[in-house]
């Protein structure tokens, strides 16, 4: 199930082109796995329900992020600049006789705060790229009938959507991986990673002018005060920031 967080069938114009605007777009590793749950138990009941098809709680929740295969599939996500997880998408590759099959699922979820900006879109082309280049022909998305927003983004990529009920399956069929398509991937990780290296470093500055800023003005860098407040506030930021 899927669910880009939008307002169903509104489209405004300021939004339309926020959407042909580039943002980073980061693979995640096992490492990320914390911030991944952290940005899933954040979404609003009704994102929930959209983006898994149920009102899933967060027991529920945890068992999906706990079972993610980070080796087998491929989860991307978009950070802000407090290094939070406000976007990410899941191409979870199908496999046929414990094999890679010609067939993988894509799903995607956006924070409340980071809607309306094309993000689901964005994410949803690069798992194209991706699917391509590992042999995929067909991209499936599972989502409701209501979700609008999704089927849209579905359908402005050429899918054929059928419907069931309450249920909808969209069918991309990609063309073969090619270089350009290679080479975006590969750039596109590049570029993403560098950001996210500028973000860190960003954040990491702030925090340390934040230390000075609490204990006053810049004193003897011998006082062993203020050697006790930086391992203090070093352990506290260590304590309570997930995985980078």
């Amino acid at each position: 199930m899927t669910s880009e967080s939008e307002v169903p069938g509104h489209e405004p114009a300021a939004a339309a082109a926020a959407a042909q605007q580039w943002v980073p777009i980061r693979k995640l590793a096992e490492r990320h796995r914390p911030r991944v749950l952290q940005h899933l138990l954040g979404l609003e009941p009704r994102d929930r329900y959209l983006r898994f098809g149920y009102a899933a709680g967060n027991h529920q929740i945890e068992q999906y992020v706990a079972h993610l295969d980070f080796d087998r599939d491929e989860i991307f996500g978009i950070f802000n600049r407090r290094l939070e997880l406000v976007a990410m998408a899941h191409l979870a590759y199908l496999c046929e006789d414990g094999l890679p099959g010609a067939e993988a699922e894509f799903g995607v979820s956006v924070s409340a705060r980071a809607r309306g900006r094309g993000w689901g879109s964005r994410l949803f082309g690069l798992c194209m790229v991706h699917a391509r280049n590992r042999g995929v022909y067909t991209l499936l998305i599972h989502a409701l009938a209501e979700n609008t927003a999704m089927l849209r983004i579905a359908r402005n990529a050429c899918a054929e959507v059928g419907f069931d009920g309450p249920d909808a399956v969209a069918r991309v069929y990609l063309p073969p991986q090619d270089l350009a398509s290679q080479v975006e991937a590969v750039v596109e990780q590049q570029v993403a990673d560098f950001d996210y290296g500028l973000k860190r470093h960003a954040r990491r500055f702030d925090r340390w002018l934040n230390l000075w800023g609490g204990v006053g003005t810049l004193p003897d860098l011998g006082d062993a005060a203020v050697s006790h407040a930086s391992r203090a506030a070093g352990a506290r930021d260590r304590g309570t920031m997930p995985p980078v």
